[in-house]
């Protein structure tokens, strides 16, 4: 690394540092040049909340060091409109930490944007379904976020939310309390399961998903005490009072926010409930559109009654009048009395074993991460690709009954469903227009959206990003994506057999072990020198608990199959 003098710090010779962005539990943020693309990136200098962990513990340095590189590789696969794209990874070896390039979003954060005031129930639905998108893609990739709040939500200039500050490397035995006595993550957004030092899994984000929502419509935080280990005991052992201002978002926060993680809906039922306010179908569409997908795994609580309304003028009821906005108007509750504070000092004496102190880390205001910054969670073991296991035999073609069949193969409603080859073929069409052609170094195509990477015009090392959404007019240029892997061959997606997607997902049904998918997707890979394979379309299918998949060639025939293992 060449630091150029005190007065410009340049990391591996290419991303110069140009301003601090923010700081949290796991490093530091910056705005960085990226000197050969130039362009402005996010670059996050990974370091521990210790920062004698080297010197007194260096085997959980050197493991801290392995899960930054597994989890940001892990991340770094993960291509969703809603998720922070991570461009590059430097790492200067053993003994060091990774610096993790990302995009930089430019529209602020969530947080700004509630620091103006409340959003409509209707609004935060339309963002918050857009951020559960997100959130299941890098769940799908067996990853967690584990730091869902406002200040974690960017938003690009159009107004769309994007996920950042996975938080990379909080893992399960990095999350709960470091040696100074630290959490990592912020306690007034953490489910009460990861409060207690357990892994809290998918559901613990959706708790945290459905507090930021809440914090949206309301205008304040229902469990922000006077000191973290006040909001903590809140937390822990108090319910969430019910919203005011919610409307039809009172029936998903009421079942969301719940300590049990088991009493909460899924992901998928969650964005049925979110589909349904956003919309404007309103109270009771909305509840329904949760309890027909999930009546057997939880009771969806009644939404709360309004507050009394006040006769107005000519004796019309009144809504009730929003408290003001603002970070310094937010309302407070009365800090906890006896029952809280014998909940306090179980949990000080359990978690933090005697006593050591905790420390509330950098959230919603002053100092927060509010940069492109990346991945924080526990990472699911991928199937190895180096052999094929389950399903079928390499090289087995795809049944007769299972190819070249054009009905509908997917979950949503087959208007919207490009997981079909008609919707494929109208994805490429639509993309083949704002790329100038066919050739690709990947696509993803997913039921409501298709994301290309296509070489850059005259450049063949670098590539920008593409993103069609199924029912819009035209596709959009994204900006730039980066470089190329060595060693890739791009391909042209009109020498791929769309036909032969339909059979290939109720192949991947079939043979993959994962029983009720709430996501799936086919990613088409490009042949590479250095691994020294060909072409591939690859079947994903996933749930909550992570993923499995089937590669074909081209032209629709299986060549290895991925089961979840145990399944």
């Amino acid at each position: 690394m060449d630091t150029g003098g005190p007065a410009r710090r340049v990391i591996d010779d290419r991303f110069e540092l140009v301003g601090r962005l923010g700081g949290g539990g796991m490093g530091v943020v910056w705005r960085a040049r990226d000197l050969t693309l130039h362009r402005d990136v996010a670059v996050k200098e990974v370091r521990p909340p210790d920062p004698g962990l080297a010197e007194y513990d260096p085997e959980a340095a050197r493991h801290l060091r392995e899960r930054v590189l597994r989890e940001a590789r892990a991340l770094a696969r993960v291509h969703h409109p809603n998720v922070a794209t991570i461009h590059h990874i430097v790492d200067d070896g053993e003994g060091t930490y990774p610096w993790i390039v990302m995009e930089l979003v430019t529209g602020g954060s969530l947080q700004n944007r509630l620091d103006k005031g409340p959003l409509t129930p209707g609004e935060a639905a339309r963002t918050g379904r857009e951020v559960l998108a997100g959130l299941r893609a890098v769940h799908a990739a067996g990853i967690e976020h584990r730091d869902v709040k406002p200040a974690n939500i960017l938003l690009r200039p159009d107004g769309r939310p994007v996920l950042t500050d996975f938080g990379i490397a909080a893992g399960q035995e990095f999350t709960s309390l470091t040696a100074t006595g630290s959490i990592i993550g912020s306690p007034d957004f953490m489910a009460p399961e990861r409060v207690a030092g357990r892994d809290g899994g998918p559901a613990a984000d959706l708790w945290s998903l459905a507090m930021t929502l809440y914090v949206a419509v309301e205008g304040h935080h229902p469990m922000r005490r006077g000191n973290t280990l006040a909001t903590l005991a809140a937390v822990l052992g108090e319910d969430v009072p019910p919203p005011r201002f919610a409307g039809p978002l009172t029936g998903l926060l009421t079942a969301l926010l719940v300590r049990d993680p088991e009493a909460r809906p899924d992901a998928e039922a969650v964005d049925r409930m979110l589909a349904a306010v956003a919309e404007g179908k309103g109270a009771a569409t909305a509840a329904a559109a949760v309890s027909t997908t999930t009546a057997t795994s939880y009771r969806l609580p009644p939404p709360a009654a309004p507050p009394a309304a006040e006769p107005g003028a000519g004796g019309a009821a009144q809504a009730p009048t929003r408290p003001p906005a603002g970070p310094g108007a937010q309302r407070r509750r009365r800090v906890p009395g006896l029952r809280a504070l014998a909940v306090t000092a179980a949990f000080a004496g359990t978690v933090l074993s005697g006593a050591a102190l905790w420390n509330l880390l950098p959230d919603s205001g002053g100092d927060g991460d509010d940069s492109g910054a990346g991945p924080r969670g526990r990472v699911t073991a991928a199937p190895s690709p180096s052999t094929t296991s389950g399903g079928s035999p390499a090289g087995e073609p795809v049944n007769a009954d299972d190819a070249g069949d054009n009905d509908d193969a997917g979950n949503g409603d087959e208007a919207a469903d490009l997981l079909t080859p008609e919707g494929i073929r109208t994805a490429v069409a639509e993309l083949e227009k704002v790329m100038g052609g066919t050739t690709v170094t990947q696509l993803a195509i997913y039921e409501e959206y298709a994301i290309a990477q296509a070489p850059v015009k005259g450049d063949k090392k670098l590539y920008d990003r593409f993103t069609y959404r199924a029912g819009s007019d035209a596709a959009v240029h994204d900006g730039a994506g980066g470089t190329i892997t060595d060693g890739t061959v791009p391909v042209d997606l009109g020498e791929y057999d769309w036909d032969a997607v339909p059979g290939l997902l109720r192949r991947a049904e079939r043979t993959l072990g994962v029983e009720k998918p709430t996501m799936r997707y086919v990613l088409v890979s490009p042949a590479s020198t250095v691994f020294d394979t060909g072409p591939s379309m690859n079947v994903y299918l996933t749930d909550d608990y992570g993923g499995a998949y089937l590669k074909a060639t081209p032209e629709g025939e299986v060549v290895a199959t991925y089961p979840r293992e145990n399944g």
